[in-house]
């Protein structure tokens, strides 16, 4: 049992120093693929439908300022203000979980989010989010809020296998990431939870338009630092 023990953690380890590496590339090098497309093709395989990946990478300048306010009010107000942890947030969703009996009230920031997607699967599982929690605080130390975000953008998922702001900005409103208005970014920013199921715009038409027209009036609110503006 014991060798059985030291051989799992040596393992874990090793499992760890690659996604450290990864990370350590990705200052420079964009992701070719993540764990969430990985996840979305086995479960579009399943199904016995062809996979679907629907991407084209843009450098963070080339993407709507209206976009990123829409996104950082939607997903993480406090984004520049914190480590990779949103302790407020966090303390609500555990005080609302514990008296609804149920693990269930996201809280994750944007380098949450991405750890997850980056390298992770979609469950709820206290390991995992272990394990995400180490992966952000690796990614906030090496690769920044301006490379984080860049990332972020160009990988989520924004519907049936479409990832990244291009994707979803040629998709919905045939137009370019750099050249969506404030409208449109509300829009994209409020089906970012669950495009595919709860935000999916063609079955909850009114559950995204009301969470859309918030976002609408939290982004007038959003400061982006100068250096990322």
């Amino acid at each position: 049992m014991k060798l059985g023990f030291v051989t799992l953690l040596a393992l874990a380890v090793v499992y760890h120093l690659v996604i450290i590496f990864q990370i350590v590339r990705y200052r420079s090098v964009n992701p070719g693929s993540t764990a969430m497309m990985e996840q979305r093709a086995r479960e579009a395989s399943l199904r016995g439908e062809e996979p679907r990946r629907i991407q084209t990478w843009v450098s963070y300048d080339r993407i709507s300022r209206n976009l990123v306010r829409a996104v950082l009010a939607g997903e993480d107000s406090r984004f520049f203000d914190h480590a990779g942890f949103d302790w407020d947030e966090m303390q609500k969703a555990l005080e609302k979980d514990w008296n609804e009996g149920q693990f269930k009230r996201g809280a994750s920031t944007i380098s949450q989010q991405l750890a997850k997607n980056l390298f992770l699967s979609t469950s709820k599982n206290p390991i995992r989010k272990v394990h995400e929690a180490l992966i952000t605080k690796e990614m906030e130390w090496t690769l920044g809020k301006r490379r984080i975000l860049e990332i972020y953008l160009n990988v989520i998922e924004w519907g049936d296998g479409i990832y990244g702001a291009e994707a979803a900005a040629r998709n919905y409103f045939n137009t370019s990431a750099s050249a969506l208005s404030s409208d449109q970014a509300a829009f994209l920013s409020a089906i970012i939870p669950s495009p595919n199921g709860a935000y999916n715009p063609a079955t909850h038409r009114r559950k995204v338009q009301k969470r859309k027209n918030l976002i609408e009036r939290l982004s007038r609110h959003v400061v982006i630092p100068k250096d990322l503006s």
